[in-house]
């Protein structure tokens, strides 16, 4: 029963550890990444398209970047245009942008939530003098292994038709039809086209896997060590 008990709470601590992983992976590609916005931009033509120089929409980014973890009040945001000063952002992007902060800032309660969960979850695997080289790591490979296989699998089933899952993504995320943007009328459409999302959910991917990965070969490692030790 010990054991059983030692096993669970090491898939629970795994599983809360994936998602941690997840949404922190998010936050490196779009916030800790240095001159990524720049890269996209560059690669997609994005200042031509919005008629501004790289740095003013470099400027309009990091205040958007700032609006979404809630390091600002609002979006209305002052730039310029083709030689025009103008706000950025009009009303029905700005109605879209809410609902992204609201996905974005939901996501790092989440992360909170696991992690808490997770210092609960050592907290119980010490009470119950759990084996740190044999017991958690196994349990960690069982869970992470488990929820890297469905990360993998979902991923390559995206992969297969990337416009038809960015759409039913947001039919899933969205109660409403503020993110069907028209290029001609709304900016931010432009300063992130499809290509960057594809970009960015790679990227996403990639950097969430190496984590993942490296994660399960420490499991490993830790448990040849235990059986080296054994014998």
């Amino acid at each position: 029963m010990n054991r059983l008990l030692q096993y669970t709470t090491g898939i629970v601590f795994s599983i809360c550890l994936m998602v941690v992983l997840l949404f922190t992976s998010v936050e490196a590609a779009v916030y800790w990444t240095p001159g990524y916005f720049e890269k996209e931009y560059s690669k997609y033509n994005v200042t031509e398209a919005v008629s501004m120089t790289m740095e003013d929409l470099l400027d309009v980014t990091d205040q958007m970047m700032a609006y979404l973890k809630g390091n600002r009040p609002d979006l209305h945001v002052e730039t310029t245009m083709g030689g025009i000063h103008r706000e950025f952002f009009n009303a029905r992007e700005i109605a879209h942008m809410e609902d992204v902060q609201g996905l974005f800032l939901g996501a790092m309660s989440i992360r909170r939530g696991c992690l808490m969960i997770m210092a609960l979850c050592l907290v119980i695997l010490m009470l119950l003098k759990t084996s740190w080289n044999n017991t958690f790591p196994k349990s960690v490979l069982t869970g992470s292994g488990l929820f890297f296989i469905g990360s993998a699998v979902i991923a390559g089933i995206i992969s297969t038709d990337f416009t038809r899952y960015f759409i039913l993504f947001h039919h899933i995320f969205f109660r409403n039809d503020f993110w069907m943007l028209n290029p001609e009328t709304d900016m931010l459409i432009n300063i992130v086209p499809e290509g960057f999302f594809r970009d960015t959910v790679f990227y996403i991917g990639f950097l969430y896997f190496s984590s993942v990965v490296i994660l399960l070969v420490l499991c490993v490692l830790l448990m040849r060590k235990k059986g080296k030790n054994s014998k």
